[in-house]
C-alpha cells in the first residue's frame, strides 16, 4: 500500500488502552473507523500499510460494511468459505482470477476443477477447519497459471470450533515460471557437456563441435524460445570472430568479417571487445547494428565469458520491435555461462583438439616421469661418489644423464612428427614462451607433487626433473644446471631455510621458489628467506596459472624461447 506508516484501526478507538494498540502507537500514526463513519470510500484502503481488527465483539454488524470495502480493494482474490467448503462471499479479484462466474454457493474444490495441489499442505481447508490452524500451498491451475493459497480459520466466540475461512488467493505464475525457467537452463546447460568418455573417445573433432551446436540450436528454441541464434568465437590473438554456429541469419551476415573492436564491427564487434551484454529494441534505429537476420526488428547480444576472458558472442535475433525484455537478456546470460564451460571442455578455442597421438605423448611422458627421475638421481649419487675411481665408469655414467635426459626430447619429436596439427593447436593457446627449455628442479616428498610438475610445466616446454629431499637436491644442483627450483618448505631431512642457503651456497645466483601449505610455516622459513632474498611463494593447492606466473616471472629473461640449458 501507498503509506507505509498510517494502520487503519476497526473495532475499537485510536486511542484505547488496549496491548495491540499501545505497541503499534510507537511506529505508526492509527486511524479509527468508527460504526457511524460507514463503508470505506474507493481507494482509501490504498493509504494505509493494514488493517488492525480488534475487540471482544467482532461480529457487531457495522465493522462488516468497513470490512467488506477494504477486502473488495485487496490487489489478492479473497473468499469466505463456510464448514463446507461453499463460497459464500467473495472479491471481484478472486472470481477474476479463478475465471468463472456464479462462484457464490458452490464448493471451492468444484471451482478450481482439475488443478493440482502441489504443496507444501495438500489439504489446506482441512487443516484450517480441523486444526484450527492457517495453511498454505501451491496449486497449477494450467500449463502456465499457478496460485498461492493461504486458508485461515475464523472464530466468532471464544471457544469452538472455526465458523468460517477465509482463503487468499495469489497469482505467483510470474515467480514460478521465472524458477521453472531458470531450472530449466541449469538443466540445459548440463546436458551441453554430458558426453561419456566412451562417446568422446569415438568421436572427432568435428563430430564433437557438431554435436555441441546442436545442443545449443535445440536448446535455444526450446528453453529459452528464441528462434534465430548467432555464435561467433574471438581469437586471442587476431581478435577475429570466427562463426561457429548461425541459424536463421542471412548468408551475408552469417559470413561478415568481424572483429572484437568496439566501433566498425556492429553489436557483436562491440560486445565482445567491452565484454557487455546489449540490447536492440529497434535495429532501425541503432547506430551499432548491423543487419543479421531477415526482417529483424530488435535483436540481443552476450559474450561468452569463461573466468573473466570473453570467448566470443551469443546473438539471437527477433522480427518483432522491442521483443526482448532485461530478463529475456538476463536468462541468456545464464544460459551463455553453460555455453562458454561446454565450449571450453570441448576445447574449441584452440581450433581443433590435439590428436589422439599427442594425447598419447602427454600418457608416455607421465608415466616414464618417476623412473627418469630415479635414473638421474641414482646415477647423479654414482657419480658423486665415484667420479674419482674409475674415468671410464664415469664416462658412462655421464652418457646415461645425457640419453635419460634426451628421452624426453626423442618422445616429443615423434609425436609431433604423428600428429603435425598439434603445433597448431598448442600455438591457438596460451604462449608461454619464457618457459621453453627452461630445466626447472622439483623438491618434494610428495610423489603427486613432483608427477603434477612434470606434467604441468613439461606442458609448455620446461625440462623438470624432481627430488626427494634437500640432500638429494643438494646433488643435484651441483651436478646440473637449473634455472629454477621450485621448493617445499616442509622436507623429511631439513627446513625449506636450510635447504635454500644450502642452494644458495653451491649457486649464489639460483632462483628459488618456495611452495607450502596455506599458513603452515613451522619453522619460519619463509620469513627468514625472505630477509635472504627469496621473491617467490606458491600456496598449496595452487592453480596451474599460478604456477606458471611464478615461474616465468622468476626464470625471468625476454619473452622469446630460451637456449637450451646445459649441464
Amino acid at each position: 500500500m501507498s503509506n507505509s506508516s498510517r494502520i487503519f484501526v476497526l473495532g475499537a478507538r485510536a486511542d484505547a488502552d488496549h496491548p495491540v494498540l499501545r505497541q503499534l502507537r510507537d511506529q505508526f500514526e492509527l486511524v479509527t473507523a468508527g460504526a457511524a463513519e460507514g463503508p470505506l470510500m474507493p481507494g482509501v484502503a490504498n493509504d494505509f500499510a493494514a488493517v488492525c481488527v480488534v475487540g471482544d465483539r467482532l461480529d457487531a454488524a457495522p465493522l462488516w460494511p468497513v470490512l467488506e470495502s477494504l477486502l473488495r480493494q485487496l490487489p489478492e482474490g479473497v473468499a469466505a468459505l463456510d464448514s463446507t467448503f461453499c463460497v459464500r462471499w467473495c472479491n471481484d479479484q478472486f472470481a477474476g482470477m479463478i475465471g468463472r462466474e456464479g462462484v457464490l454457493g458452490r464448493g471451492f474444490l468444484e471451482i478450481l476443477g482439475d488443478a493440482e495441489i502441489l504443496g507444501p499442505d495438500f489439504a489446506p481447508l482441512q487443516t484450517a477447519l480441523g486444526a484450527g490452524e492457517a495453511a498454505r500451498t501451491t496449486v497449477r491451475v494450467s500449463e502456465k497459471t499457478y496460485f498461492e493459497l493461504h486458508a485461515a480459520p475464523v472464530f466468532f466466540r471464544r471457544a469452538g470450533d472455526a465458523e468460517l475461512i477465509v482463503v487468499t488467493v495469489r497469482d505467483i505464475s510470474e515467480d514460478v515460471l521465472h524458477r521453472q525457467k531458470l531450472n530449466a537452463i541449469h538443466q540445459a546447460g548440463m546436458e551441453l557437456g554430458d558426453l561419456s568418455p566412451e562417446d568422446i573417445l569415438e568421436m572427432s573433432v568435428d563430430d564433437r563441435v557438431e554435436l555441441l551446436k546442436q545442443k545449443i540450436v535445440q536448446f535455444t528454441n526450446e528453453v529459452l524460445e528464441f528462434e534465430t541464434v548467432e555464435v561467433r568465437l574471438l581469437d586471442r590473438h587476431t581478435k577475429q570472430l570466427e562463426p561457429l554456429l548461425n541459424v536463421g541469419m542471412t548468408d551475408e551476415a552469417a559470413h561478415r568479417k568481424l572483429k572484437g573492436e568496439p566501433t566498425g564491427n556492429g553489436v557483436t564487434g562491440f560486445v565482445a571487445a567491452t565484454g557487455k551484454s546489449y540490447l536492440c529494441d529497434d535495429t532501425s534505429r541503432d547506430p551499432l547494428y548491423l543487419p543479421g537476420a531477415p526482417n529483424a526488428r530488435s535483436s540481443m547480444t552476450v559474450p561468452l565469458v569463461l573466468h573473466d576472458e570473453v570467448m566470443g558472442t551469443f546473438n539471437v535475433e527477433s522480427a518483432q520491435p522491442g521483443a526482448f525484455s532485461e530478463e529475456d537478456l538476463q536468462f541468456l546470460e545464464l544460459f551463455s555461462r553453460d555455453v562458454a564451460i561446454a565450449l571450453n571442455t570441448l576445447e574449441l578455442l584452440a581450433a581443433e583438439k590435439v590428436s589422439t597421438a599427442t594425447e598419447s605423448t602427454t600418457l608416455i611422458l607421465r608415466e616414464v616421469a618417476r623412473p627418469m627421475d630415479e635414473i638421474l638421481n641414482d646415477t647423479t649419487w654414482i657419480l658423486d661418489r665415484y667420479i674419482g675411481h674409475d674415468p671410464a665408469v664415469a664416462e658412462r655414467l655421464q652418457r646415461i644423464l645425457k640419453h635419460t635426459r634426451g628421452i624426453r626430447q626423442l618422445i616429443h619429436k615423434v609425436g609431433e612428427n604423428i600428429s603435425p596439427r598439434m603445433q597448431k593447436a598448442i600455438s591457438a593457446g596460451p604462449q608461454r614462451t619464457k618457459l621453453r627449455n627452461k630445466r626447472i628442479l622439483v623438491v618434494d616428498s610428495d610423489e603427486t607433487v613432483r608427477l603434477a610438475a612434470h606434467e604441468h610445466l613439461g606442458r609448455f616446454g620446461c625440462e623438470v626433473e624432481t627430488a626427494h629431499n634437500g640432500e638429494e637436491a643438494l646433488l643435484m644442483v651441483r651436478t646440473f644446471h637449473y634455472d629454477a627450483v621450485i621448493v617445499d618448505i616442509r622436507l623429511p631431512d631439513m627446513t625449506g631455510f636450510d635447504c635454500f642457503t644450502r642452494l644458495r651456497e653451491v649457486s649464489e645466483h639460483l632462483p628459488v621458489i618456495f611452495m607450502t601449505g596455506f599458513g603452515y610455516d613451522p619453522h619460519h622459513s619463509i620469513v627468514k628467506a625472505r630477509q635472504a632474498g627469496l621473491k617467490s611463494v606458491l600456496y598449496k593447492p595452487f592453480r596451474l596459472d599460478q604456477l606458471l606466473k611464478e615461474v616465468e616471472a622468476t626464470v625471468g629473461g625476454p619473452d622469446e624461447p630460451g637456449g637450451k640449458s646445459q649441464g
